[in-house]
C-alpha cells in the first residue's frame, strides 16, 4: 500500500504541475509582460531586457525568506490561476460540442439547419452519382463517388443534429446506436461501460483524458484575452492556444467516438447477455434491433 499511495502522490503532483502550475506560470509572465511594456511598447525589446534585469536585481537583493515567499507566492498564484480556467473549461466544453446555452437558441437551430441542409445536398449529389453509373464503374467514376462520400463523412457521420462539427460526432454515435442498433445510448450507456473489458475501457479514458486535456488547453486562450485590454500581442498568443486546443479536441473527439462507436459494435451482444435480453443461440456478432430495443425499454424503466 505504501508503494501504490507513493505512486498516486507522484501521479498527481505530475497532472498538478502539468495541468496547473506551468500554464499559470507562463500565464503570470504574460501578465508581467502586460504590465511592463503596454500597447506603446508592445515590440520593445530593450525596455524589456532592462526592466527584467531590474527585477532580477530586486529579487537577488531580497533575504532568503523573503524569496522563497515570494517563490510561494508566484507558484499560489500560478495555481489559483490553473483552477480559475480549470472552472471554466465546462463552458468551453458545452461549446465545442454545440450545447449552448438558451439565449443561443435560435443561433444554434439555425446553424444547425444549415449543417443538415448542406448534409442533404451531398447525400443527394453522392446518389445522383451513383444513378448515373448503376453497372459497373470505371476508376474515375468511382473516385468521384469516394470524394463526395468523404465530404459527406467530414461534415457529419450521420445527420447533422447539432450546431458543431465536435457536437455532432458524439450525437452521430447516438443516431447510429439507436437506428442500427435500437439502443438508446443516453440510458444504455453506463451499462455498457460496465460490461467492457479492461483494454476496451483503457482506449476510451485515454481518448477522453485527451479531450479534456485538449479543452483545458482552449480554455487558457480566454485568460490571455482579456490581456489585451493592456498588451495586444496576448490576442496573438490566445489564438495560438485557443486554435491549438480546438485541433487537438477535434482529433480526440474523433477518436473517442470511433471507439465508442467500435465497443458498441464488439460487445453490445455482452451487454444484452448481461441484461438477459440476448439471443441464447448467438454469442457472437452485433447487436439486433429487436434485442437493442429490449436492451432500451428495460434501462429507460419508463423514463
Amino acid at each position: 500500500m505504501g508503494g501504490f499511495f507513493q505512486q498516486l502522490a507522484k501521479t498527481l503532483a505530475d497532472r498538478w504541475i502539468s495541468l496547473l502550475v506551468l500554464p499559470g506560470a507562463f500565464f503570470l509572465c504574460a501578465v508581467w509582460l502586460s504590465i511592463s511594456l503596454g500597447h506603446a511598447d508592445a515590440w520593445n525589446v530593450a525596455l524589456l531586457t532592462q526592466r527584467a534585469e531590474n527585477a532580477a536585481t530586486t529579487v537577488a537583493d531580497l533575504p532568503a525568506g523573503a524569496q522563497a515567499l515570494l517563490v510561494v507566492a508566484v507558484l499560489a498564484a500560478a495555481a489559483g490561476a490553473g483552477f480559475v480556467v480549470q472552472a471554466l473549461a465546462g463552458g468551453t466544453r458545452r461549446v465545442w460540442l454545440g450545447q449552448w446555452p438558451r439565449p443561443l437558441g435560435p443561433v444554434a437551430a439555425s446553424r444547425t439547419a444549415r449543417r443538415r441542409a448542406q448534409w442533404h445536398r451531398i447525400v443527394e449529389e453522392r446518389q445522383a452519382l451513383e444513378r448515373a453509373s448503376p453497372g459497373t464503374r470505371t476508376r474515375e467514376q468511382q473516385d468521384e463517388i469516394d470524394t463526395v462520400a468523404h465530404r459527406l463523412t467530414r461534415l457529419a457521420m450521420a445527420e447533422p443534429g447539432r450546431p458543431t462539427w465536435m457536437g455532432d460526432r458524439i450525437h452521430a454515435v447516438e443516431s447510429i446506436a439507436y437506428h442500427r442498433y435500437g439502443l438508446d445510448l443516453t440510458y444504455g450507456w453506463s451499462r455498457l461501460w460496465l460490461v467492457l473489458p479492461d483494454a476496451a475501457r483503457t482506449e476510451l479514458t485515454a481518448s477522453h483524458s485527451a479531450f479534456a486535456a485538449a479543452v483545458a488547453t482552449g480554455t487558457w486562450a480566454a485568460p490571455y484575452l482579456v490581456l489585451t485590454v493592456v498588451w495586444w500581442p496576448a490576442v496573438l498568443v490566445a489564438a495560438g492556444i485557443g486554435l491549438t486546443g480546438w485541433a487537438r479536441a477535434r482529433a480526440a473527439v474523433a477518436d473517442l467516438t470511433t471507439l465508442t462507436e467500435a465497443a458498441l459494435d464488439l460487445h453490445g451482444r455482452t451487454l444484452a447477455a448481461a441484461l438477459g435480453v440476448g439471443d441464447p443461440t448467438e454469442e457472437t456478432g452485433p447487436l439486433t434491433i429487436s434485442e437493442g430495443e429490449r436492451i432500451t425499454d428495460l434501462v429507460r424503466k419508463g423514463r
